[in-house]
């Protein structure tokens, strides 16, 4: 009898695969790094042939931690960051470019051709985002305007577009599945939310062939399988791929946020907040609106707002700045200082997301003074996490989607200093599950319940907070430092007074 869920996770900095027990709990995991590239100022792409190398080596791994044969795996399920994607031969599967990720900022240009052309309300009202380069639909048109030949050979079916996920099914089928679920289909900007389908007069208009783009098939669908001799692995029993979710909606169904008006975020290397808004989509200023997923015939929808820099905020002090030593924690060296004195660091790194929008913006460190010491900066950058958190979450109700509480996973919330400020700046508790890393889990939920490990009413009640962290600051002190925030946010984005 089959005895794991196994999830294949691809996001910006790792590609992970981790076997999930039928008892819920991790079996194993193996990690891989992969490397972004930066060809020129602003852009950032990614080596697809590393990214599917790092994904393969870390499911061998995995096997081999938990003593597993492909023989014992229930079903499989892919998770990735949604916005970076590639356009490859359909005979060859070769790339005809490195994949572009969400954060480049190359499209740019063809951004504001659309905008000239008229095409932001129409990006907003069929698809609930933005016409914006962090969404995919540019990045197919940049990929088939500049690469030669590739507008001819998509044109003549020669050439396979899609997200990562689509990418990875590829190779793990041997070329047999080109598909994706509405959820990734949902964040191309291409993806009518109405009628659940590729939109035909966006694509038209964005001059992205239909035939390029994969299959839309049910989160919970069938694509194909992964037969072992394929990929060198141990076993002889192929197994099924039965699940498919962006990161964020992954991370999200593992936050047991299944009931419309649960809210979570996710400290990655963006920071994500979501929140189910049932079976409507409810388009807010400032955010996006997309599927979360389709799971037994059912589709619920999400609201969210992107902050671009979380925990590369913090890789940034540490790696660029230089103001963390050689095993020196930012908890550690935040921690020294009571608060930041007035600094804030303001990370728009490549602009500002949601709710602001403002692409064009740059970093800032705001408020030094000749008492700033190191300590103040580490702090600032910290706390820009939760400022930004809170940006996104007043978004949400101004828009009428209360949060009363808000669950948190992620690498970043092992810092404690950081769950607290956030509870504090928001006025609401903050929820940490024991499991910090809740992606891989969610889409393996999806993949255990098709394999019949579990069921899907079941998993809901699976989640409990390992810690609550209570708001402890006044609502003065609160809003002191909030609208600090907020006059620092202004000098980046070219709207102080």
């Amino acid at each position: 009898m089959s005895r794991y869920a196994l999830a294949l996770d691809l996001g910006s900095t790792s590609a992970r695969a981790v076997l999930v027990g039928a008892d819920g709990e991790i079996a194993a995991e193996a990690r891989r790094p992969t490397e972004p590239l930066f060809p020129h100022r602003g852009w950032v792409e990614l080596d697809p042939w590393q990214l599917w190398g790092a994904l393969r080596d870390s499911l061998a791994e995995a096997l081999d931690h938990a003593g597993a044969t492909t023989d014992d795996i229930a079903g499989a399920g892919v998770t990735t960051s949604r916005e970076t994607c590639l356009l490859w031969d359909r005979a060859t599967g070769e790339p005809v470019h490195h994949a572009i990720m969400w954060l480049s900022k190359q499209t740019d240009p063809i951004v504001e051709r659309w905008r000239a052309e008229g095409l932001d309300p129409v990006f907003r009202e069929r698809t609930g985002l933005f016409n914006d380069s962090f969404f995919s639909a540019a990045k197919a048109a940049w990929l088939l305007e500049t690469v030669p030949g590739a507008r001819d050979r998509a044109l003549a079916g020669e050439l396979a577009f899609g997200t990562l996920d689509s990418w990875l099914i590829w190779n793990l089928t041997g070329g047999r599945c080109h598909a994706t679920d509405p959820s990734e289909a949902s964040r191309t900007a291409l993806f009518s939310l109405a009628d659940l389908a590729w939109d035909e007069e966006l694509c038209a208009a964005t001059g992205v062939p239909m035939s390029v783009l994969p299959d839309v098939r049910p989160s919970d669908g069938h694509f194909d399988e992964v037969r072992p001799r394929d990929l060198a692995l141990p076993g002889t029993a192929p197994f099924p791929l039965s699940a498919v979710m962006g990161d964020q909606m992954a991370g999200m169904f593992g936050q047991g946020c299944l009931a419309p008006g649960t809210v979570k975020n996710t400290y990655g290397t963006a920071g994500v907040v979501t929140a189910n808004t049932g079976r409507q989509p409810a388009v807010l200023d400032g955010l996006t609106a997309s599927v979360g997923w389709t799971l037994e015939g059912r589709t619920d929808y999400e609201a969210e707002g992107v902050v671009f820099h979380c925990g590369q905020t913090l890789q940034w002090l540490r790696e660029k700045l230089g103001v963390l030593g050689p095993g020196e924690r930012v908890e550690d060296v935040a921690g020294r200082v009571p608060d930041t004195d007035g600094v804030y660091v303001v990370p728009a790194f490549a602009g500002i997301c949601a709710p602001h929008w403002v692409r064009e913006a740059s970093a800032a460190i705001v408020g030094l003074t000749l008492e700033s010491g190191r300590e103040h900066v580490v702090r600032a950058g910290l706390e820009s996490l939760a400022y930004q958190t809170r940006d996104v979450v007043e978004a949400f109700q101004a828009g009428g989607v209360a949060v009363p509480q808000l669950r948190v996973d992620g690498g970043a919330v092992a810092n404690e200093l950081l769950c607290q400020f956030q509870a504090d700046i928001l006025g609401v508790p903050v929820l940490r599950p024991r499991l910090l890393e809740q992606t891989a889990l969610g889409v393996a939920h999806v993949a255990g319940v098709a394999g019949g490990l579990w069921k899907l009413g079941d998993l809901a009640e699976r989640w409990a907070a390992d810690r609550v962290f209570e708001p402890r600051m006044s609502a003065d002190r609160r809003d002191g430092l909030y609208a600090g925030w907020t006059t620092a946010v202004r000098t980046v984005t070219g709207t102080a007074s």
